[in-house]
């Protein structure tokens, strides 16, 4: 699939993105406990495009193991320093892209994509690789800036805010496009929700069938 915003981009942002507030704690805080709930202490989790690393350090507890990973050397940089600071040995971060090849097919029990879709420029093709890695009867967790809900005056700010070099590239997806790719990619959504209402921030909980019994 295609990263259409270069990795530099982010890079020059990392430090600064690392010592930013959450825009809204109580969203996130919802969000975390509603993934939360879904998560066994048995789960492998990969997290795809993990930032600076808080989400995946904030679900450490509640699984075996994850693998978080991001395409900013700079952002990977950060996180594994917080990962060193915090002891947390069972959290790993790697700067890798998602069709990565030593991401192997059916090996997480989970994979996370928060905040991420929507930055994608070939959504279906990035929905169809994270159903090969997720093992069947497995979980794909989500939560997207469902930018083409969000009025004409945001998307036509958008490009020009591209433009300037100020914002990253950035797909305006709908829920119910997003619901739709999601299913198409082989996913049953499981539960929905947006976190916060007011910026269209979709969670959504969708699993991978159970491989047939004769398998």
């Amino acid at each position: 699939m295609i990263l259409p915003t270069p990795s530099r981009f982010w890079d020059r942002r990392a430090t600064e993105y690392a010592k930013k507030p959450v825009p809204d704690a109580d969203a996130y805080e919802r969000t975390l406990d509603r993934v939360r709930a879904h998560l066994t202490p048995n789960d492998r989790v990969l997290e795809l495009g993990c930032g600076t690393g808080t989400t995946a350090l904030r679900l450490a507890a509640s699984v075996r193991e994850i693998l978080a990973t991001d395409y900013s050397a700079e952002m990977i940089a950060i996180a594994t320093e917080k990962a060193r600071t915090e002891s947390m040995s069972h959290v790993r971060f790697r700067r890798c892209t998602p069709d990565d090849a030593e991401l192997g097919a059916m090996s997480f029990d989970v994979v996370m994509a928060m905040n991420l879709l929507h930055l994608i420029d070939d959504v279906p093709a990035l929905l169809r690789r994270i159903h090969e890695l997720v093992r069947p009867g497995g979980l794909f967790i989500s939560k997207t800036p469902c930018v083409g809900d969000q009025g004409l005056a945001v998307r036509v700010m958008i490009p020009l805010m591209r433009a300037a070099g100020i914002a990253p590239y950035v797909t305006f997806v709908t829920e119910l496009s997003l619901s739709a790719d999601i299913a198409r990619a082989g996913f049953e959504l499981q539960e929905t929700g947006m976190y916060p209402k007011k910026s269209r921030s979709f969670f959504v909980v969708a699993r991978k069938a159970e491989l047939p019994a004769q398998w």
